[in-house]
C-alpha cells in the first residue's frame, strides 16, 4: 500500500497473447534476471551457474521436481522411489503424493525411519522433502537421508529474512521458492525452482509444459513488477515484514508465556548476514502443544475457545499439536491474541498477565 504506484500493473488487451516469449521458451528472462538479482542482494540462495523454472506456485514446482527425480532415480530399479520427510511435515507432500496415484513414486512418512534402510538397501531410491525453515515448526531443517540412492528437494518458501535468520545462502542441488511468502501474492500463483543439475532442469521443465504449458504470462508480468519495485525500493519490504512478524510472534510467545496449559515451539537464535547481527527467528507460524494430559485434541480445545488452527495429525504428528498461522490480517491476528489472552486467563494457576 505504501509503494502502490511503483507496483502497480497495467496490461494492453492485446498483450502478451502468444504461448511463448520472443527466444520461444515459456519463461520471462527478464523475470529470471531478476530472480537473480534478489537472491544476489538477500544471501539466501545460490543461483550462479544454476537453472531457474517456474511453475503455479511452490505447489507446481514440488510436482514437477517430484517427478524429475523420480525419473532420475528409476534406471536401477523398477519399484516406486520412496518419498519422504521428517515429522512434522508439509501435508502437500504427502497429499499430492497420494491424489496423483503415480507408479514412479510412493509416501512411505517420516524420512527417521527410512535413515538406516536408504543406507543399507542401494536398490531402493528415495526422495526426502526438506523444509527449511520448517512449517510448521519454523526450525532450519537439514537432511536426514543420504547416498547415492537418495534426492533431496530443499523446499526453501520461507527462507527470508522476515522469518528466519539467514545464516548462509542456501546451496542445494534442488531448491523450490514462491512468491506467497515472499511478498505475500498467494493469488497470483507463482513459484520457482533453484537446479544444479541440467537434465533434472530439462525434465521440470517438460513436465511444466505437459502440465500447463508453463506458468501464465500475466502472473509473470505481475511477479516481475512485483521484484522490480522490491530491488528500486532497496528491499524496505523486508524490513517491514520482519518488524511486522517479529511484533506478532513476541506478542503470541508473550501471551503463552503465562500458561501452565499451552506451549509454543523453541527456535534458537542464529547469526543473520542479511541483518549482520544475531537474532531470533519470527516464525509463520506457531506450533502450539497441549501440555495436559486430558488435552489429547488440541485443535478441539483451542476449537472451544473460537481460535481455530490445524490438526497435529495433518502434519504427521500427534494430535496434542496444533499449528496457528501469524501470516494474516492484522485485524485477524489481533483477534487471535485477544482470544488466546481469554483462554489462558481462565487457567487453573495460570500466571497473573
Amino acid at each position: 500500500m505504501q509503494h502502490s504506484t511503483s507496483s502497480a500493473l497495467v496490461v494492453s488487451g492485446w498483450h502478451r497473447m502468444s504461448y511463448n516469449f520472443h527466444d520461444n521458451t515459456l519463461i520471462s528472462q527478464h523475470l529470471e534476471s531478476l530472480i537473480r538479482k534478489l537472491h544476489a542482494f538477500v544471501g539466501n540462495a545460490v543461483t550462479q551457474d544454476r537453472y531457474i523454472v517456474f511453475g503455479a506456485g511452490s505447489t507446481q514446482v514440488l510436482s514437477a521436481a517430484a517427478y524429475a527425480l523420480s525419473l532420475a532415480n528409476s534406471s536401477s530399479s523398477h519399484s516406486p522411489t520412496r518419498v519422504v520427510a521428517s515429522v512434522p511435515y508439509y501435508a502437500l507432500y504427502k497429499q499430492q503424493v497420494e491424489y496423483f496415484n503415480s507408479e514412479k513414486f510412493k509416501y512411505e512418512g517420516d524420512a527417521h525411519t527410512w535413515r538406516n534402510r536408504s543406507e543399507s538397501d542401494a536398490s531402493t531410491n528415495v526422495i526426502e522433502f526438506v523444509t527449511s525453515p520448517n512449517n510448521p515448526d519454523g526450525l532450519l531443517n537439514k537432511a536426514v537421508l543420504h547416498g547415492p540412492n537418495v534426492k533431496t528437494i530443499y523446499d526453501r518458501a520461507y527462507y527470508w529474512p522476515h522469518f528466519t535468520p539467514i545464516p548462509a545462502p542456501a546451496d542445494e542441488d534442488l531448491m523450490v521458492f514462491t512468491l506467497s511468502k515472499l511478498t505475500g501474492h498467494a493469488g497470483s500463483r507463482f513459484g520457482w525452482a533453484v537446479v544444479k543439475d541440467e537434465t533434472v532442469f530439462n525434465k521440470m521443465v517438460l513436465h511444466m509444459q505437459v502440465n500447463s504449458i508453463g506458468v501464465s504470462k500475466d502472473t509473470q508480468l505481475r511477479a516481475f513488477k512485483l521484484l522490480k519495485a522490491i530491488l528500486e525500493e532497496e528491499a524496505q519490504i523486508f524490513d517491514f515484514a520482519y518488524q511486522t512478524m517479529k511484533s506478532r510472534w513476541e506478542r503470541l510467545a508473550t501471551t503463552l508465556s503465562f500458561s501452565n496449559r499451552f506451549s509454543l515451539q523453541k527456535i534458537n537464535p542464529q547469526y543473520c548476514f542479511f541483518y549482520n547481527k544475531v537474532r531470533e527467528s519470527s516464525p509463520a507460524y506457531a506450533w502450539v502443544k497441549c501440555e495436559k494430559e486430558e488435552d489429547k485434541d488440541c485443535y478441539t480445545v483451542l476449537k472451544a475457545a473460537n481460535i481455530i488452527g490445524r490438526k497435529g495429525n495433518v502434519f504427521g504428528s500427534d494430535d496434542n499439536y496444533v499449528r496457528l498461522s501469524l501470516v494474516r490480517s492484522q485485524d485477524d491476528f489481533d483477534i487471535l491474541i485477544q482470544r488466546l489472552q481469554k483462554l489462558v486467563s481462565e487457567e487453573d494457576g495460570a500466571i497473573s498477565m
